[in-house]
């Protein structure tokens, strides 16, 4: 099924207008209410990566405009939980936005580390806007090569 904008109606239905309403902010107001506790949820949700490889775990988190002081990165019983904000611009009196689509707020990441991790080998950066961890594995994790004998 196709849908067709003609004179600012779907499918030249008179009934159906996008004239005023934009198509996904239903969406947004779904996605942004915490069912739990009856109010807006966190806006900001930083996108998250991890890799491994033969000597770590690397953590890389989009994090822009997010201050180093308003970030916390802990380790807890094999938990690793980030956390942090990012602040919204001040508005001022008069001011008017014709567009207003960054997000802001607190936000909140935890992951259960894997037994090969070595929650006292953790590196963490942040620079450019990106939050880097970088957790060691165990060494008997990592993979060795055996020599035969003569």
């Amino acid at each position: 099924m196709s849908l067709a904008l003609r004179n600012g109606h779907i499918n030249g239905n008179p009934n159906v207008s996008t004239r005023y309403r934009d198509p996904f902010s239903i969406a947004r107001e779904l996605l942004s209410w915490d069912p739990f506790t009856g109010r807006p949820a966190s806006a900001f949700s930083p996108a998250f990566s991890v890799k491994e490889t033969n000597e770590s775990f690397v953590l890389k988190a989009d994090l822009p405009g997010v201050a180093e002081g308003d970030l916390d990165i802990a380790v807890h019983n094999n938990i690793l939980s980030v956390s942090g904000s990012r602040q919204a611009e001040e508005r001022k009196e008069g001011e008017t936005y014709a567009l207003y689509e960054r997000q802001f707020g607190s936000f909140s990441r935890s992951f259960q580390l894997p037994e090969m991790a070595d929650g006292e080998r953790i590196d963490a950066k942040l620079e450019t806007g990106v939050l880097t961890l970088t957790i060691g594995k165990r060494a008997e994790a990592k993979p060795r090569k055996i020599q035969l004998k003569k």
